[in-house]
C-alpha cells in the first residue's frame, strides 16, 4: 500500500519517537514482559478476550497417564491432553477417525489395518507415527495389571496370557500399522476409542511410569503446564496442534472443590466458569441464574453398593440378597436424584445393547431380608464397615448421604453398618484389593458396550482391576467370553441377558441408580458438548 513520501517520513518520526520514549521509561525487558503477562492475566479473566477456562471438578486426577488408572477424573483432563487411534461421535460412542484417518477389517475379523495421519507432532516434538503405536502397545502388554489395569480388563490380559487376545501389532512403514488378533473380539474398535488407549510419546514414557504420569506428552489439543496435587492442573494450547483452528482456549485451570454446595457457590460468584458434579437439586438454581447454563450429560452409569464376596458373611449368597432387600433404593433416588435418575436393577443402564429388562428387581422387603439372614444363620444380624465415597461422582453426587440412607436401612434388619471413608485415591487403592466389607461405587461407560460395564466390573479376569467385589462364576465367564468373540450382535444380547439373570440370583451388588449428570456452566460458554463417557473434549469450548 502506498501513501507516499509524506506517509513515510511520518512512519520514520513515529518509530524515532517511540524508540526515544522506550529509553526514557528506564525499563528492562523483564519488565516489559511482565506487563504483557498482566494484561493477558487480565483479559484470561473476564470479558471477551477471555481465553482461559476454570473447570471445577470434585476431586483430583489420581494420574496423567490415563493408560494407568480407571478413574474418570483422570480422564477429564487426558482427553484433552492426548489422542486415540479412533474417536467416539461428539454426542454418543460410535466409532469416528482420530489419529488413524482410514481403517480396514478382514472378513475373519483377525486383521485390522490402520493408516494414519501424517505429520503430526508429540508436544515435545517427536513424530508420531507408526512406530510410536507400536510402542505404546507393546508397553501395555509388556505391563501387568497392577500397572495397567484396563488393558488387562479390555484385552484379556497381556502378553504371555493365553487369553490375551492380541496377537501382534506391528508398523508396516511410517504410516500404517497392522493388527492382528487371536480370536475376533466384537467391542475392538470401540475399546480403542477409550480414554486409556490414548497414544503417548515413546521418548517419554521410556524415562518411567512413575515419572511420566506426572509429565504426560501426547498430541491433543492443549499440553501439561502445572499440577498441584489436590489443587489445580493447569493445561495449555498447543499451537502446533494438527487440527486447524483448534483449540480455542488458551488455558484450562481444573480445580479440584470436592464440596458439592462450594462448588456451586464458586461458579455462583464467577470464580469457575464450568462445574461437573452439580447437586440434582441444585439444578433449578441454575437453570433460573441468567448468568448461567445448565448442562445434562446422556446417562451412561450406574451406582452401585459393591459387597465382597469372599468377606464373611458376604461370601453367603443370602445374605447378598438380604442387602438388596434391606435397601430402599426408590427412596434414595427420591430424595437424593430429584428425579434425574432411575432406580437400578442391572449392572447397566437401559441405554446399553442388551440390557435385560425382562429381571425383576428385588423389592424394598424389610423382613424378606430378615428370613434370608436367618436362613444365613445370622438371625440376630451382623457388624460391618460401609465405605462411603469421599467425592461426588455422576452416579453418586453425595455418598456420604445415601451412605446414611442405607445404613439406616441395614440397621431395621438388624445389621450395625459403621461407615467409614478415606481420601479418594486411597479409597480405590484400597477396595481393588478386597479390603472393604460393603464399598459404595459406580461406572461410566467407556464405550457404550454391554462388554464394558458386565465383564469389565463382575468377570473373574478382572478381579483386582474392576472387579472389587472379587466376584467369580463359570457360568457367566463363559457367556462373556462368547459374547466378546460373538460378531452377530442379535446373539450378543441374548448371551449379555443371560448373563443379567445369573448376576441378579448371585447379587455381587446392590444396583442403586443410573443418574442424569449435571454440570453448570457461565452462560457466554459455547461449544461445550457433555458426553455420556464423561470424558469432555474441550478443544471447540470458547467465550462469546
Amino acid at each position: 500500500m502506498r501513501k507516499g513520501k509524506l506517509w513515510s517520513f511520518a512512519l520514520i518520526m513515529l518509530l524515532v519517537l517511540s524508540t526515544a520514549l522506550a529509553a526514557c521509561s528506564g525499563g528492562d525487558d523483564k519488565e516489559g514482559s511482565g506487563d504483557k503477562d498482566k494484561d493477558k492475566d487480565t483479559a484470561d479473566k473476564g470479558g471477551s478476550e477471555n481465553k482461559t477456562l476454570v473447570f471445577g471438578r470434585g476431586g483430583d486426577s489420581t494420574s496423567l497417564d490415563p493408560s494407568r488408572v480407571t478413574e474418570g477424573e483422570t480422564f477429564k483432563v487426558t482427553v484433552n491432553l492426548f489422542e486415540t487411534l479412533l474417536n467416539f461421535g461428539e454426542q454418543d460412542t460410535t466409532v469416528q477417525p482420530g489419529l488413524a484417518k482410514e481403517y480396514d477389517t478382514s472378513e475373519d475379523g483377525l486383521t485390522y489395518t490402520f493408516q494414519l495421519e501424517e505429520g503430526v507432532k508429540f508436544h515435545d516434538g517427536t513424530d508420531f507415527n507408526a512406530e510410536a503405536v507400536v510402542k505404546n502397545f507393546e508397553r501395555w502388554a509388556n505391563g501387568d495389571s497392577d500397572t495397567f489395569p484396563y488393558y488387562n480388563s479390555m484385552f484379556g490380559g497381556f502378553k504371555d496370557d493365553e487369553d490375551h487376545v492380541i496377537e501382534s501389532v506391528k508398523a508396516d512403514g511410517e504410516s500404517t500399522v497392522i493388527i492382528t488378533l487371536k480370536r475376533p473380539q466384537a467391542p475392538f474398535l470401540k475399546n480403542l476409542a477409550m480414554s486409556m488407549f490414548a497414544i503417548s510419546s515413546p521418548e517419554a514414557f521410556e524415562k518411567g511410569n512413575d515419572e511420566y504420569e506426572r509429565n504426560p506428552v501426547g498430541t491433543g489439543p492443549f499440553k501439561f503446564v502445572e499440577w498441584k496435587p489436590n489443587e489445580t492442573i493447569t493445561i495449555e494450547k498447543n499451537e502446533e496442534y494438527w487440527q486447524e483452528g483448534l483449540p480455542k482456549l488458551d488455558r484450562i485451570i481444573f480445580q479440584a472443590i470436592p464440596d458439592n454446595s462450594a462448588r456451586l457457590n464458586a461458579l455462583l460468584s464467577g470464580e469457575i466458569d464450568l462445574a461437573d458434579g452439580i447437586n440434582p437439586a441444585d439444578g433449578l438454581k441454575i437453570e433460573d441464574n441468567d448468568t448461567l447454563q445448565l448442562f445434562e450429560r446422556p446417562s451412561m452409569n450406574v451406582g452401585y453398593l459393591g459387597l465382597t464376596v469372599t468377606r464373611e458373611p458376604f461370601d453367603k449368597k443370602e445374605v447378598r440378597q438380604a442387602m438388596n432387600y434391606a435397601i430402599d433404593k426408590q427412596s434414595i433416588v427420591d430424595s437424593f436424584f430429584e428425579g434425574r435418575a432411575e432406580v437400578a436393577k442391572n449392572a447397566m443402564p437401559s441405554s446399553i445393547s442388551g440390557y435385560n429388562d425382562d429381571v425383576e428387581d428385588y423389592a424394598y422387603d424389610p423382613e424378606k431380608a430378615k428370613e434370608l439372614l436367618k436362613e444365613a444363620g445370622l438371625e440376630d444380624g451382623f457388624e460391618m464397615e460401609l465405605w462411603a465415597m469421599p467425592v461426588p461422582r455422576p452416579y453418586m453426587p453425595d455418598g456420604k448421604k445415601v451412605a446414611e440412607a442405607i445404613q439406616s436401612n441395614l440397621a431395621d434388619v438388624g445389621i450395625k453398618a459403621k461407615i467409614v471413608s478415606y481420601e479418594w485415591a486411597t479409597y480405590l487403592d484400597k477396595a481393588s484389593k478386597g479390603e472393604a466389607d460393603a464399598f459404595m461405587l459406580g461406572w461410566t461407560g467407556d464405550n457404550g458396550d454391554a462388554d464394558n460395564f458386565l465383564y469389565v466390573l463382575l468377570d473373574e479376569d478382572n478381579i483386582g482391576s474392576n472387579n472389587y467385589t472379587y466376584f467369580k462364576n463359570d457360568e457367566t465367564h463363559k457367556l462373556f467370553i462368547e459374547a466378546q468373540t460373538e460378531v452377530d450382535e442379535d446373539k450378543r444380547i441374548e448371551l449379555y441377558k443371560q448373563a443379567q439373570e445369573i448376576l441378579h440370583e448371585e447379587a455381587p451388588w446392590v444396583p442403586l441408580a443410573h443418574s442424569i449428570p449435571l454440570l453448570g456452566g457461565k452462560k457466554e460458554l459455547t461449544g461445550f458438548v457433555p458426553h455420556p463417557t464423561g470424558s469432555d473434549l474441550l478443544s471447540n469450548v470458547e467465550f462469546k
